[in-house]
């Protein structure tokens, strides 16, 4: 393959600093696939109000009325029923870093984000695969 700007240009880069992943460390998730059985669900794990539930349902039949859509990026092989749409990574939000399990821990330091940074800054909060895993807010604030 010749070269051009665009591979020049990836060749350049270098491997990808954050091309990890992690273990599977979910408390709970839902089962693959996204229908209102799913977002009844979620919303009853998040403890949502009936309102809140009858919103997701109604933006999940907007959702659902629309085709893919064919500009950009080719979508024609993405499976929505093979996605996982709500995976807890814990089972409680951390009220100090020590309560936040080993594994998303390091997670954070993989991702260079300092030990004072984390323990230090006001109104501090870590978010893992959508939900908080830790929330801090200083005291004399």
């Amino acid at each position: 393959m010749a070269a051009t700007p665009q591979t020049d240009f990836l060749d350049k880069l270098g491997e990808y600093r954050y091309g990890f992943s992690d273990p599977d460390v979910a408390v709970f998730k839902t089962r693959k696939g996204l229908d209102g059985e799913v977002v009844t669900q979620i919303s009853a794990m998040k403890g949502e109000p009936q309102w809140m539930l009858e919103f997701r349902l109604k933006a999940l039949e907007h959702f659902q009325a629309r085709p893919i859509p064919t500009w950009g990026a080719d979508l024609s092989r993405l499976d929505l029923n093979d996605i996982y749409y709500y995976v807890k990574p814990a089972e409680m939000e951390g009220r100090s870093w020590e309560d936040v399990p080993e594994t998303i821990k390091q997670t954070f330091d993989r991702l260079g984000i300092p030990e004072a940074e984390r323990k230090f800054l006001a109104g501090v909060g870590a978010q893992y695969e959508s939900e908080m895993v830790y929330h801090s807010i200083q005291e004399h604030l």
